[in-house]
């Protein structure tokens, strides 16, 4: 969601600031300075005046539309030898690059200074606003919606709704609820909103006859005054409730199990569903060509499809330019894209938890990587996924290494971490293998290196003695593997009637299948909605399940870290330290 921060409101608040700079010694200011020539000044000087230079050079830069340049530049200044009204320039100069040039570490860095000198009102919400939107770039919905709730509250603005819902909708119950503050309207009215779209479950009839009860208790609120679009698109949505639906899964052959296990997560999900559910009709790919399913489907009143999983029938929907019916694939093809009418991709896809890895190791900061994986078909895969999506964000591999799964990891871990050192370690690796990883990077003093991997090396259940060896771990799951990490208990997990049912600890790995199913079913639910709003989202047995234009469901995985040998959550929910203090107000 884009918020502009860079409107009248902003420009007037930096002018102002740079208005009063003039305290002695405070540099002033001409727009016709060349910027490079204050950079070679800059580096001669002592460090007070040299970062009050830079500071000039920057705003000079940002004002020549040379904003990447800018950034950098404001990005290197020691704030800590700015005082007052330049601190307060450089604060909102460098809040604002960071959010126009898509940099949110740059602007939570900025926003620190906000604990340091005195912004009015003004200046304060703007940056409460931009530090908001940075933590929701940053994944960190609960701590983002806290902020911009906290922004609206104090200023009454109603353009930042899609940017509240946009963090809100992403909320469990137990995280929304955590938001809770019963004298303030504004988030009591958002909290309750929330709540009605969650518990809707796709039924988007039953939404809109609640969300006109919600406008009656609600009348003055901003979502009332302008309501989020994503929910507003929905309108044109009425009376098209998915109340059958098609399954194309094998009886037969190889894949015979991973149907009957995401089959058992389709069904329960259905039945706890009861009279509001969808019907189900199973067709068997094993015993019939793709168009004799879809005939058979369509002459059976089907309005979506479930399936195929086989990933050669995919590739095959792939090349047609639309299928019969709206279809959710239980895998990926081999296309780059799937550019199918009415054709979305769906699957617990390892090479999505290598990308969200390397997203995750950056936004904490480390900028050079190496690489540990397997020397087979799936390691190749999993690698280049991480190393593309790395180097797209400007990382750099330290290393690749590939190792053989029935060796020992002392030398393939030697390889890793050697020079050049990285600062991170992306780890693909199953349990028996992954637990030698530390210990080894202990023996060779490099056990403070952070290890991100993903869901593979978690059989699934608590086994403390064993995952000692993978204490300071980090690595993503699904919910329902880690639902105290994930969202702090089962009970707040979402579909917690179905996971009741099918939890098992006999094999986590049809676990995750049967979870796969439980999502499957509520998609095809709400495929008429993903049809007309890609950006549409749904907490998930998966995980935060959400759309795009391409036609693919991603996934978004909650983290968590090896504490004593058991899983445990890497953020405390909902605190906001580090947001923009307003204890000045």
């Amino acid at each position: 969601m884009m918020i502009s921060t860079r409107g009248p409101l902003a420009t007037m608040l930096l002018a102002l600031t740079l208005a009063g700079c003039s305290a002695p010694g405070v540099i002033q200011r001409t727009f016709d300075e060349d910027p490079d020539q204050l950079l070679t000044q800059a580096a001669q000087q002592q460090p007070a005046q040299a970062a009050q230079t830079r500071l000039q050079a920057a705003d000079i830069l940002a004002r020549s539309e040379r904003r990447p340049e800018a950034l950098e530049v404001a990005k290197q200044i020691d704030d800590s030898q700015l005082k007052d009204d330049n601190l307060r320039q450089w604060a909102l100069l460098l809040s604002e690059l960071g959010d126009s040039e898509g940099d949110p570490q740059a602007v939570l860095r900025a926003t620190d200074a906000s604990k340091l000198v005195q912004f009015s009102d003004d200046q304060l919400n703007l940056l409460l606003l931009r530090q908001g939107l940075a933590f929701g770039q940053l994944g960190q919905a609960q701590k983002s919606a806290r902020i911009l709730l906290q922004v609206q509250t104090a200023s009454g603005r109603e353009d930042i709704n899609d940017a509240i819902w946009a963090q809100l909708s992403t909320l469990s119950e137990r995280q929304a609820n955590a938001l809770a503050q019963p004298d303030n309207a504004i988030v009591t009215g958002w909290l309750s909103l929330a709540a009605l779209v969650r518990n809707s479950n796709g039924d988007i009839d039953q939404l809109f006859t609640q969300l006109d009860d919600w406008r009656v208790a609600n009348t003055d609120h901003p979502a009332n005054r302008r309501m989020p679009k994503q929910i507003t698109a929905m309108r044109d949505l009425r009376g098209k409730q998915v109340t059958k639906i098609a399954v194309m899964l094998p009886e037969s052959g190889p894949l015979a199990g991973v149907a009957d296990a995401i089959e058992e997560g389709i069904r329960t999900r259905q039945k706890i569903s009861g009279n509001s559910g969808a019907k189900l009709a199973f067709l068997d790919t094993s015993s019939a060509s793709l168009d004799q399913l879809y005939q058979t489907a369509k002459g059976g009143g089907a309005q979506v499809v479930i399936g195929p999983l086989d990933k050669k029938d995919v590739s095959q929907l792939e090349s047609r330019a639309s299928v019969p019916l709206p279809t959710l694939a239980l895998n990926y093809g081999e296309g780059a894209s799937n550019t199918t009418e009415g054709l979305f991709e769906y699957g617990l896809s390892a090479e999505d938890e290598a990308r969200q890895a390397a997203r995750r190791g950056w936004q904490d900061g480390h900028r050079k990587a190496s690489v540990l994986v397997p020397n087979n078909d799936w390691g190749q895969r999993v690698g280049e996924a991480f190393w593309n999506e790395w180097k797209a964000l400007g990382g750099e591999v330290a290393s690749a290494v590939r190792y053989s799964p029935s060796a020992p990891a002392t030398d393939s871990t030697r390889r890793a971490v050697s020079e050049p050192r990285p600062d991170m370690l992306f780890l693909l690796a199953l349990p028996d293998y992954a637990r030698q990883v530390r210990p080894t990077l202990q023996y060779y003093n490099a056990l403070k290196l952070p290890v991100y991997a993903t869901s593979h090396l978690y059989e699934g259940r608590p086994q403390p003695n064993l995952d000692r060896d993978l204490d300071g771990v980090q690595f993503l799951d699904i919910p329902w593997q880690i639902p105290d990490a994930a969202v702090g208990g089962a009970e707040a997990l979402p579909f917690y009637a179905s996971y009741q049912q099918l939890r098992s600890e006999d094999n986590p790995g049809t676990f995750r299948l049967k979870a796969m199913g439980v999502d499957a079913y509520e998609l095809a639910r709400r495929l008429p909605q993903y049809e007309a709003i890609p950006q549409t989202r749904m907490q998930g047995a998966t995980g935060m399940l959400g759309g795009n234009s391409d036609g693919r469901i991603y996934r978004e995985l909650p983290w968590a870290v090896f504490v004593n040998g058991v899983p445990s959550p890497i953020l405390a929910g909902g605190d906001t330290d580090g947001a923009a203090s307003s204890e000045q107000r």
